[in-house]
């Protein structure tokens, strides 16, 4: 099981001062998706060169033109793109595509997917690499989590890795790794922390543990 960091709410050095900070803690860095809209993918090049060992995560939320946005990502350094599981299999096809000749890795974002299980069935036989459960900031506003939509996918996907997003911290990091997905994304649940450091080596030895 593995553990990333995800970064929305900061600068690019915002974002290289928090990752100094717990880099020994986390596997993956996520450059999420208001920072690129706010910096643009210079955030993604910057955070690859400043922390070379660490797996980068551009969140793009690609939506069409999956291949084009794979490949720009790609140039940038990013480690992993993200395309969301209600665009078109067509878009899924086109960003496996590229992510294979760029030796990159697909993340499908399963945020607002009706039909969890069947979509994820379909999307698994397009041969991405993590399909990932997401309460967003909305859904979480309302008090929604992932923790069904996880044990859901779990059911059905043979070849993906899973990976579940949103709102999780420490005290409910325990019922996340129950249900053994292979990546865990925590964002405020670090960031937010008073002390991150702590936070982050804490949820290092529950993940590792797992």
């Amino acid at each position: 099981m593995e553990l990333q960091l995800a970064l929305d709410l900061v600068n690019i050095p915002e974002a290289k001062a928090v990752v100094k900070e717990v880099e020994a803690y986390i596997d993956i860095v996520e450059i999420g998706t208001p920072v690129v809209i706010n910096e643009g993918l210079h955030a993604v090049k910057a955070m690859k060169e400043a922390f070379p060992h660490l797996k980068v995560l551009a969140d793009l939320k690609i939506m069409d033109a999956g291949g084009y946005e794979v490949m720009k990502a790609s140039e940038a350094g990013a480690d992993i793109i993200t395309v969301l599981g209600v665009s078109d299999n067509s878009t899924i096809h086109g960003a496996v595509e590229e992510a294979r000749k760029q030796n990159k890795k697909i993340m499908v974002d399963m945020i607002n997917v009706r039909n969890m299980e069947e979509r994820a069935k379909e999307i698994d036989a397009l041969g991405v690499d993590y399909i990932c459960v997401h309460s967003g900031y909305d859904h979480q506003a309302a008090g929604k989590n992932s923790f069904e939509e996880l044990n859901a996918i779990k059911r059905v996907v043979k070849q993906a890795k899973t990976a579940i997003a949103g709102g999780i911290k420490l005290d409910t990091l325990p019922e996340v790794i129950k249900a053994n997905p292979d990546l865990v994304i925590v964002g405020g649940g670090i960031t937010g922390h008073q002390d991150l450091k702590f936070a982050a080596s804490e949820m290092r030895k529950l993940v590792k543990q797992a």
